[in-house]
């Protein structure tokens, strides 16, 4: 643009009319323009139309304006540009310069400068087509600067080609169902806590709006699971669309988050989670403190939750219809507000799962479902143990077949669900939706199954519930058609759901899949936040649901269920009420490898001593009890006070020193862990320790190590495994074992 200007000063300076002047820059921008363009299909930077003289001449072909050496990357913007002389013959044709250009002489600036622009974008593009590896992304940049070629010819307008479609491609979008998870999750919190919380979405958007997306290519590396294609859409739109845009002015740019929804978060949200907090963890020490405690502490419990949202099927942030709760209104979040990510967190891709119900196998992760270490057993022992409880050549007792007799009821019922022999669906009839004619086929199946596992039920009766928009039923699926399902009707308000039918077909009973029908519903429930079934059981029935968790104690105050659920002749009410922390499909799985656990360390720590006491001989001498301290081999303490006192005061010094103590060494602040004293009953820290150390409260190792250990527990109970504070704590816990043993207070 600079030798545009030089250009028609000299020709002002040379005495020419505005139409030469105009005609001498254009020659100049031709000239550099056009020598970009070593990929052009073309002879001429733009469409010249025949002047007089070439229509006597023939068509004018000459590309004698092309650079036969064109430079390797473009040319800098600082070098003085040379004035070129428009009367002077083309090398090629023999025409002079001004005579390619007579076409551009009624083109305003302002167009001048657009199609300069898009030049700028050819040239950023060509330079990515060299600089880039993948051979997907590569064919991306290589169509979008043939598009501006294109478009520079013909002098028209940048579109993006192809069968893409135009923003937005899924509704809602990812920014609506974030902003409709908070409200849905914490709409209910105070206003400071909410708000809170609301900056961790803006946080979270933003960055999805800076993710560099993984390649197509890579992901066919991964195991099979995912559709690859529909990703390669996906990521070629996210190309066109959102990211070649941050470089190339001549197309509209949209942020990532207001076009993509849901399937396109699917595919990235594992990964960017997990290189989102590692990222965290690396630049904490760069941190101001508040941004500290925001991202180390509350966002890995933000996005545990959202992580749940965006993989359930079932969740109701993803829905069109969507509508906050009635507690509080709530400011819709944008991602606008931030120009740059938060404290330059860069992250990568992935990973996403099928259209059925939410399996438990696919979306447990390792991190989020690790087993907490309680008391004194090292980290490395638990993870030891673990491995060998992996192998079933190593396991001990009567399990180690697949499917023994004192295996889990619901045991083949969840491996046939992980070999895709069953599914889980939760249907029900609509009356402003248009009809599926497979929800229907399945809702008839129902019927029947319930019919014939019924046959006290009027057929009436149960076809009218069934096809009841306010009833939904959890239906098993086999080979396609259906085998058994529980219908239940939801009262939100109360805070409770009613169970109405239930059954498996009689071909297929004794089979596990009652139990997991159960466990399945009741994972359904906790997601929407309903913790209380109720029932009326016949006497065919009290001794299934009882082995389910239910029981004639009813939770659920009378006044809540009164006038809602009807009363059944000879039936009897029973209740079950949920734990939201247990994983119920799963929870036979953790119970069995919690039994072997303890069995392992049982026979580890049997093996492990060294030294036998002697028996007990004073009960044969008419003693019937004795103190526990005095049994030997009970109590190993050191008998002096102040030497106890200070070793004590050393060991402490010396975790107090360490690297990972800093988030344990003053009591934790209100403001700074929101709900930590109502989750965390008998909080301690370091410096508590030390006071009490002063005041000579610890008069046994015992007492010291109590604390200690409390500081460990407490952290891992309030924060998330993938959280910096829970790794902090499993490292100092391993360093202060390491000097309690050292210091000879504990058997190494």
């Amino acid at each position: 643009r600079a030798g545009l200007v030089r250009a028609r000063a000299a020709q002002r300076e040379g005495g020419g009319g505005g139409a030469a002047a105009g005609a001498a820059a254009r020659a100049l921008w031709a000239a550099r323009g056009a020598a970009m363009f070593r990929f052009a299909p073309c002879v001429h930077v733009l469409p010249a139309p025949r002047s007089v003289a070439f229509q006597a001449e023939g068509a004018c072909k000459c590309n004698g304006w092309k650079s036969q050496n064109p430079p390797p990357t473009p040319p800098r913007t600082d070098q003085q540009t040379a004035a070129v002389n428009l009367t002077e013959p083309c090398r090629s044709c023999g025409h002079p310069l001004a005579d390619h250009v007579t076409h551009l002489e009624n083109v305003s600036e302002e167009e001048m400068n657009r199609l300069l622009g898009i030049v700028l974008d050819v040239e950023y593009l060509y330079t990515c087509v060299h600089k880039e590896e993948d051979a997907d992304t590569k064919q991306v940049y290589f169509s979008l600067g043939l598009s501006r070629t294109k478009c520079i010819l013909q002098m028209g307008k940048p579109v993006v080609e192809g069968a893409l479609e135009s923003p937005p491609f899924e509704k809602p979008s990812i920014e609506q169902g974030v902003n409709n998870f908070v409200q849905y999750k914490f709409s209910h919190l105070p206003t400071k806590e909410r708000q809170t919380i609301e900056e961790l979405a803006k946080m979270f958007l933003n960055q999805i709006n800076y993710l560099p997306l993984e390649t197509p290519s890579q992901r066919r590396q991964r195991p099979p699971g995912d559709d690859g294609a529909e990703y390669k859409v996906n990521y070629t739109r996210w190309l066109c669309y959102c990211n070649v845009p941050q470089f190339c002015d001549s197309l509209p740019r949209y942020e990532t988050t207001q076009v993509f929804g849901r399937t396109l978060l699917r595919s990235v949200f594992t990964a960017m989670r997990k290189q989102l907090l590692e990222h965290a963890r690396q630049e904490k020490d760069k941190l101001p403190p508040e941004k500290r405690t925001l991202i180390l502490t509350h966002f890995p419990k933000f996005l545990s939750m959202l992580e749940e949202e965006v993989y359930s099927n079932s969740s109701p942030i993803w829905s069109e219809e969507f509508q906050a709760g009635t507690s509080g209104g709530q400011m819709p979040i944008h991602t606008g507000e931030f120009s740059r990510p938060i404290a330059s967190f860069s992250f990568f891709p992935i990973t996403w799962a099928g259209e059925k119900r939410k399996t438990a196998e696919p979306l447990i992760h390792d991190d989020v479902k690790r087993p907490k270490v309680m008391g004194d057993i090292p980290l490395d022992l638990i993870n030891e143990v673990m491995s060998t409880i992996t192998d079933p050549t190593t396991m001990l007792g009567p399990e180690t077949s697949l499917l023994s007799a004192h295996s889990a009821r619901d045991e083949a019922a969840r491996l046939e669900e992980r070999r895709g022999v069953i599914e889980f669906h939760v249907i029900g009839n609509s009356l402003s939706q248009k009809p599926n004619k497979k929800i229907m086929m399945w809702l008839v199946g129902l019927q029947n199954v319930f019919s014939h596992q019924l046959p006290r039920m009027p057929k009436e009766y149960i076809t009218r519930l069934v096809f009841d928009p306010k009833h939904k039923t959890l239906s098993l699926i086999k080979d396609g058609r259906v085998i058994g399902g529980i219908c239940f009707r939801m009262f939100p308000s109360q805070g409770f759901t009613e169970i109405v039918f239930c059954a498996v077909t009689s071909n297929e009973q004794v089979k596990g899949y009652g139990t997991h029908l159960m466990n399945h519903l009741k994972e359904y429930h906790i997601k929407h936040d309903i913790l209380n079934f109720l029932t009326y059981a016949d006497e065919y029935a009290i001794g299934y649901f009882k082995k389910q968790g239910f029981s004639k104690d009813i939770k659920v105050p009378k006044s809540k269920y009164v006038g809602y659920i009807k009363d059944y002749e000879g039936a009897t009410l029973m209740g079950c009420e949920l734990n939201p922390s247990i994983p119920y499909t799963e929870f036979s799985v953790i119970i069995k490898k919690q039994k072997e656990i303890i069995k392992k360390l049982i026979e580890r720590k049997q093996a492990q001593i060294r030294k036998v006491y002697p028996g007990l001989s004073c009960f044969k001498e008419g003693v019937r009890q004795i103190p526990i301290e005095s049994i030997p081999g009970i109590r190993k303490e050191i008998k002096d006070p102040d030497q106890l006192y200070s070793t004590l005061k050393t060991i402490l010094q010396h975790v107090k020193n360490h690297q990972n103590a800093w988030p344990f060494m003053e009591p934790v602040k209100k403001t700074e862990a929101p709900g930590y004293y109502q989750v965390i009953r008998f909080p301690m820290d370091l410096k508590t320790i030390s006071e009490r150390l002063k005041s000579r409260y610890y008069t046994t190792r015992k007492l010291f190590m109590a604390d200690m250990q409390r500081v460990f527990t407490n952290c891992r109970e309030y924060n998330p495994p993938e959280s910096e504070y829970y790794k902090c704590a499993n490292l100092l816990e391993k360093f202060f074992y390491t000097k309690i043993k050292e210091a000879g207070l504990i058997e190494k």
